[in-house]
């Protein structure tokens, strides 16, 4: 029957998840047209590259999708070691750019560690809770090893210092803790501990630039042409376009170089100053069909493992999606997060492609799996 149903159409083609496929096409499209405008009507320096490295890490999405269960279960813990030092080489001896020491030049390639620990970190939470006994889910063993797990890499990550990675790998492991089953009240509680424990971390844990960036975010037109400057273009560039937007290639703030970063931190006012709330509306609709694919694959799985691992990879996706734009609002601090898929750089493209990945990997399994109740 499959194969009457499918035609003329190659079955690997016709099984893949085009429901989510095709609106990522999309969106990475009018990314690449976005970022065409923001060079000032030129296919360089952002806009071709952006095509280029979309193709490269949709074929590593592919390999992933196409990894078995036992390899990757197998492959977790030694790749959370392997990048845990990369993280500590970092400290040793990254390449500093723009102040900060997050790079380790390999030679062929300038790789930044912490952006594969956000996906890393998610699928070993998902391996450790789905070989905890159940029993156990609500004793210390559940928190406390996990919870290292997690503390290290953002401890490391902190040092660089990049603290938007950091909440990025701390909001991926606090998603998978929670959907394994740890009492809420443990979430509760660390909550409270983290607003009255603020203080002491704004004055005594954040660099003087990241503190000036919290308090922008209550007043940015305070020092509108200082600490203020990013946001205040950023709500410009918002507002000025309208409904409609003012026109694709015609964007005054982004051309005329008021808006900071407008081809990846702020990409999204590029686009929202020419393509108006129209446009806005439409990669909101587009993200909403891919997030929602990627809870139904975590709903769709048949063992705790798979169902862990999706829903923790499309929170991170989630997380991107959702700081970027709270962000070029003025609703948070700019912390350096750029919008998935069309945002140019390599990073952030990488890791959101390989939580593309796992989840269309998560989706064969299930598509192969026998039918039958939830399992470990």
């Amino acid at each position: 029957m499959q194969r009457e149903r499918t035609g003329i159409v190659p079955e690997p083609i016709a099984r893949q998840p085009w429901s989510m496929l095709i609106p990522l096409f999309m969106l990475v499209a009018f990314g690449a047209a976005v970022l065409y405008s923001a060079a000032g009507g030129s296919m360089q320096p952002f806009a071709a590259s952006h095509l280029v490295r979309f193709a490269v890490f949709m074929i590593m999405a592919a390999v992933i999708a196409s990894l078995p269960r036992e390899f990757v279960r197998f492959m977790t813990y030694p790749a959370y070691i392997v990048v845990l030092v990369m993280l500590m080489a970092v400290e040793a001896m990254g390449a500093l750019r723009g102040g900060s020491q997050r790079w380790l030049d390999l030679g062929f390639m300038v790789l930044q560690p912490s952006e594969l620990m956000k996906p890393v970190i998610v699928v070993t939470l998902a391996q450790f809770y789905s070989t905890l006994p159940v029993g156990l889910i609500t004793g210390w063993r559940a928190l406390v090893l996990p919870g290292a797990l997690v503390a290290l890499p953002m401890a490391l990550v902190l040092l660089q210092p990049d603290l938007g990675t950091a909440l990025a790998i701390g909001f991926g492991g606090a998603v998978v803790m929670l959907l394994a089953g740890l009492p809420l009240r443990w979430f509760i509680g660390g909550g409270v501990a983290a607003v009255a424990a603020a203080p002491l971390i704004f004055y005594f844990g954040l660099q003087e630039y990241q503190q000036r960036r919290v308090m922008t975010m209550f007043d940015p037109e305070a020092d509108a042409l200082g600490a203020g400057y990013h946001i205040t273009q950023s709500k410009i560039a918002i507002g000025s376009g309208g409904v409609f937007g003012k026109g694709f290639n015609n964007g005054s703030q982004s051309h005329l170089q008021y808006l900071p970063e407008p081809h990846t931190d702020f990409v999204f006012a590029t686009m929202a100053e020419e393509w108006g709330l129209v446009g806005g509306l439409f990669v909101l609709a587009v993200f909403s069909i891919i997030l929602r694919w990627g809870m139904r694959v975590a709903r769709e799985s048949r063992d705790r493992f798979a169902s862990l691992l999706a829903a923790g990879m499309t929170a991170t996706i989630f997380f991107y999606v959702a700081v970027n734009l709270l962000m070029v609002m003025g609703f948070a601090p700019v912390v350096g997060i750029p919008l998935p898929f069309m945002s140019h750089g390599g990073s952030s493209m990488m890791t959101n492609m390989i939580c593309i990945g796992a989840l269309m990997m998560v989706n064969r399994w299930n598509r192969n799996a026998p039918r039958g109740g939830l399992s470990g």
